[in-house]
């Protein structure tokens, strides 16, 4: 029977580091290396931490809430010891360890137990081949959520991640683009755990799984070991598999014991939004919306807040198909994201009005829509210049003015080619600036052609 864990690293949204005021600028391509830095986030002799950065910790309770763990009230900081070159003070200040309290422990997300999730530091960007060392990330906020060894299979692993993925980001608490980093743990039956170490993508990670069920069922491990994720999809042996002895945990005497009071404990759980779970349940039942729909809307917490805005004084069904589809392929060509965009939701719900009552016509909608790159503005207040026409006397003469200036089209439309007929009334559009009624186009082409 096969066993799959995971260890997952994610980086929290925070602006300092966590013992320094050093700016954690996750992917930054203007900070060139090692100038986000000083003298504590590169262990020079002598310096000690400042005391952890308080949003950090708020995220990392957060966490530990919507993964339904309880939450320790005492948290000891630890020292854990390895000698890598990313790691200048030689140990790593993390909440974990044999002698430590987790941030949070005994949750569960998705029916996967959560064994714990705790707070730590990141090490430096260390480039093994060059000997290389930027310690822009060193000492940036690290969440690490430990699951049970309660999944099967590569394909449930992959999608439970992206549920979790999109459940904390609902809650801002952690950077969406740095990703994450996971550890692998993985053992078929009658063999020993094999950990793969940093795998940093949802695709690589269901390569390592599959990979590693078949290896180890035509070979079963005898011994733990750690191993290397190649970019082929194969594994190489690292080491052995460390134990918690061999890290030589300490309690760190430069750090207090932090203490967590149970009514802000209380509060950080009552300011919580609700889970794209029970996002997407209130969409179906409440709102009647398809669950294709309901599954795209509630990946972002802002799509579907917008959604839940819109609905309220506008036609759902109308609503969706344009968000679904239109504001998405705005969003996704200028690739923001919707609070970057910066649309008024009442702005939103006055185009469907127009679109609705035939004011406006669905092309020069889309125009409107995909001009609002940084703010949006009331489509009413200009609708003189954008109000469809659907006049038809002035709609025969643009009719009469294409046909003419298009002669060949009309031949090949006269010739049984029907597309033809598209790029007649793509012409007429265009010398009406996308305001014809497309209806009353469409036929009075036909009426002359035929």
């Amino acid at each position: 029977m096969t066993k799959i864990g995971l260890e997952i690293h994610t980086y929290l949204n925070t602006k300092e580091k966590l013992f320094c005021s050093c700016p954690a600028e996750h992917g930054s391509k203007n900070a060139q290396p090692n100038t986000n830095i000083c003298p504590i986030c590169t262990g020079q002799p002598g310096c000690k931490p400042q005391l952890p950065n308080s949003s950090a910790i708020e995220k990392a309770i957060q966490i530990a809430l919507i993964l339904g763990c309880k939450v320790n009230e005492k948290l000891i900081w630890q020292r854990k010891h390895y000698s890598w070159p990313d790691l200048p003070k030689g140990f790593q200040n993390t909440i974990s360890g044999p002698h430590s309290t987790p941030n949070g422990i005994n949750g569960k997300f998705e029916d996967i137990k959560i064994t714990e999730c705790h707070l730590e530091e990141d090490p430096a960007a260390w480039n093994p081949k060059t000997g290389e060392i930027d310690y822009n990330r060193s000492g940036f906020p690290l969440i690490e959520i430990v699951t049970a060894p309660d999944f099967k299979s590569s394909e449930q692993v992959v999608e439970w991640l992206k549920n979790l993925i999109a459940t904390l980001g609902y809650i801002k608490a952690i950077d969406k683009k740095a990703g994450i980093k996971v550890d692998v743990n993985i053992s078929v039956e009658k063999g020993q755990r094999i950990e793969v170490k940093n795998v940093n993508s949802l695709t690589n990670i269901q390569k390592v799984i599959d990979y590693e069920i078949k290896r180890q069922t035509k070979d079963v491990p005898k011994e733990q070991e750690t191993r290397r994720f190649n970019e082929d999809g194969t594994t190489t042996k690292m080491r052995s598999k460390e134990e918690a002895a061999d890290y030589r945990f300490i309690s760190e005497p430069d750090l207090p014991a932090l203490l967590i009071d149970k009514k802000r404990i209380e509060q950080i759980k009552k300011s919580l939004p609700e889970t794209p779970k029970q996002k997407l349940t209130k969409l179906i039942k409440k709102h009647k919306v398809e669950k294709k729909h309901a599954k795209i809307l509630t990946k972002k917490l802002e799509l579907v807040e917008f959604f839940e805005k819109v609905i309220e004084k506008s036609n759902p069904k109308l609503a969706i198909r344009w968000i679904t589809e239109e504001l998405l392929s705005v969003m996704n060509y200028l690739k923001k994201e919707l609070e970057e965009l910066n649309i008024d939701p009442g702005h939103f719900v006055e185009l469907l009005d127009l679109i609705e009552k035939g004011i406006l016509t669905e092309l020069k909608a889309k125009d409107i829509l995909r001009s609002w790159k940084e703010k949006s503005s009331s489509p009413k207040k200009q609708i003189k210049k954008h109000s469809m026409i659907s006049d038809s006397p002035k709609i025969k003469e643009i009719v009469k003015k294409v046909i003419q200036e298009n002669k060949k089209a009309v031949e090949d439309f006269q010739a049984g080619e029907a597309k033809a007929l598209n790029f007649l009334i793509g012409q007429v559009m265009k010398q009406t600036d996308k305001r014809a009624d497309y209806k009353t186009v469409k036929q009075e082409l036909e009426k002359k052609l035929n």
